[in-house]
């Protein structure tokens, strides 16, 4: 990251992340949780997309900020209504003197350690090669992974609608 365009998006991406996943810590309520979550999801997409990381940006994007958010919204909708909320705990004051020895652990480390640069060029692209595997080689185990998602998401949408 030479160029001041990548640091800038870098900083960006990261604040983005560390702040959406504070909230999803801070939020009372479990939809705007997830919501924060998704954000979360997509700021580490983000930073993949910088790393030169395309597949791994593409599936962070498709799996944990689009199905593990619907996966976590059914769940919400299938519990009681009073049992949505986030309750109140006594463990939050307890929790605060590790989190602050495991801040102050990072922190330390990542101020001590002498980081050398990588001397390597940019990194191949994989997504094609990848494409091209799923359509071919392992066709047949990726359509039976799609037609069992399918089945799983209409016995999710019985178990849900009213009668």
């Amino acid at each position: 990251m030479d160029d001041s365009g990548s640091v800038v998006a870098f900083w960006t991406l990261a604040a983005l992340t560390v702040g959406s996943a504070l909230m999803v810590v801070a939020v009372r309520n479990l939809v705007h949780a997830v919501v924060y979550l998704i954000l979360s999801f997509v700021g580490v997409a983000g930073i993949f997309v910088l790393l030169s990381a395309d597949f791994l940006a593409v599936a962070q994007v498709l799996i944990y900020a689009g199905a593990i958010p619907v996966l976590i919204i059914f769940a919400i909708m299938l519990t009681p209504r009073a049992a949505r909320d986030n309750a109140e705990t006594s463990l939050g004051l307890p929790a605060l003197p590790l989190v602050g020895a495991l801040l102050a652990t990072i922190i330390s480390i990542a101020v001590v350690t002498d980081w050398p640069e990588a001397t390597r060029g940019g990194f191949e692209e994989t997504t094609s090669v990848i494409g091209e595997a799923l359509l071919s080689t392992y066709v047949l185990p990726f359509e039976i992974a799609s037609v069992l998602l399918l089945a799983a998401m209409l016995g999710a949408i019985i178990l849900v609608r009213e009668d």
